[in-house]
């Protein structure tokens, strides 16, 4: 009889002692944790569930402008009275790779990450309204967004895409056809106040007229490029108008040109009329109370300032060109564009494009 009073009382204390075990785990939430909580945490046993939305799922913007990036959460049945939930906003960018974190709230504590730091709030309009506000739009701001709304045991989240409203030009270097890596030609379309563009950047252009028979990098790391008007030197005649591609290329080794995309400016392009040599079209621009532009701000000048000069000028990389918006005889092609004269030698005495605020 003792033996089993002693085999009983020994089995109850490992109950007692793994229960204790189990119970102070940190490996995450406990039945426990549930009953011992507030009502407002019994979300499984109330049979209150967690509602998130993003309409539409959609962005366009432009560069320097502010976006608001939708994304509404309510429960269902609506509970009679609010709970406090977190919400982490993150991003993948257009180039693609891990998700990174934007912004993350828990009550009354925020934090921001990396470039987005100090750059986005929560909107907070109406109850459940969890929609990211971005300032200052940034040319490498776009991309998929991801909503996560986390309340207890609940955890829902959607995705919102962000795009910039741009236009994309293919880009070769004073050396020459075919002479850029992948990070070169990154480094390429930065260097003219752009972003290497995407595979739909690309493919919207060729919608809106790009011809280009030169290949060049994306920013998925694949090489395309964009006929609209099929021709032997380009594919040959026989293959339909499309955006060419020779997928994905190694990234190193092999060398092409690129295509950027650049968005509106906040500034201006204007031409400066005296002949210049390249040393002397700088310092005019300063002079000037400017910079002499760049190729990605012609662009956009032409673009979306609708910037039409039939003379050509100095740009910053050393290349002479000039925009017409409104083609005209003696101007180049009969269809819009900026048109390029290459690189002359750098005493060649011309106009020059300054950018500036004024």
């Amino acid at each position: 009889m003792m033996e089993k009073v002693q085999v009983l009382l020994l089995s109850i204390i490992q109950l007692l002692y793994w229960s204790h075990t189990v119970a102070s785990s940190s490996s995450g939430f406990f039945y426990q944790d549930i009953m011992n909580s507030s009502a407002n945490r019994d979300i499984h046993l109330s049979g209150v569930r967690l509602r998130v939305q993003a309409q539409p799922c959609s962005v366009f913007t432009v560069r320097g402008a502010n976006a608001t990036l939708p994304c509404h959460f309510w429960h269902e049945p609506p509970l009679t009275s609010p709970r406090s939930v977190r919400v982490k906003w993150s991003w993948v960018p257009v180039s693609g790779g891990r998700e990174l974190d934007v912004l993350v709230v828990s009550g009354r504590q925020r934090r921001s990450f990396g470039d987005f730091r100090d750059r986005v709030h929560l909107q907070r309009e109406l109850p459940g309204d969890v929609s990211l506000v971005i300032t200052d739009v940034g040319m490498n701001d776009g991309g998929r967004y991801r909503c996560q709304v986390i309340d207890g045991l609940e955890d829902e989240s959607v995705a919102v895409e962000l795009g910039l409203r741009g236009v994309v030009f293919p880009y070769q270097p004073h050396c020459g056809r075919y002479h850029l890596t992948f990070v070169e030609a990154q480094q390429a379309c930065e260097d003219q106040d752009a972003v290497i563009a995407t595979s739909d950047q690309l493919y919207a252009a060729w919608q809106e007229g790009l011809n280009c028979c030169n290949a060049g990098w994306l920013a998925d790391g694949t090489v395309q490029y964009p006929i609209t008007k099929p021709r032997h030197q380009c594919g040959g005649t026989g293959v339909a108008p499309g955006v060419r591609s020779y997928g994905a290329r190694h990234r190193q080794r092999q060398r092409f040109d690129v295509f950027c995309f650049t968005s509106p400016l906040r500034g201006r392009v204007y031409f400066l009329q005296p002949p210049l040599s390249f040393s002397r079209a700088g310092q005019a621009c300063a002079e000037d109370g400017a910079q002499i532009a760049k190729v990605g701000q012609l662009f956009a000048a032409w673009r979306f300032q609708d910037l039409d000069r039939c003379e050509a000028g100095w740009l910053a990389d050393g290349s002479l060109r000039y925009p017409i918006a409104h083609p005209r005889p003696h101007c180049g092609p009969r269809e819009p564009g900026v048109r390029s004269f290459g690189f002359p030698p750098a005493h060649h005495e011309h106009g020059v494009y300054c950018f500036g605020s004024r």
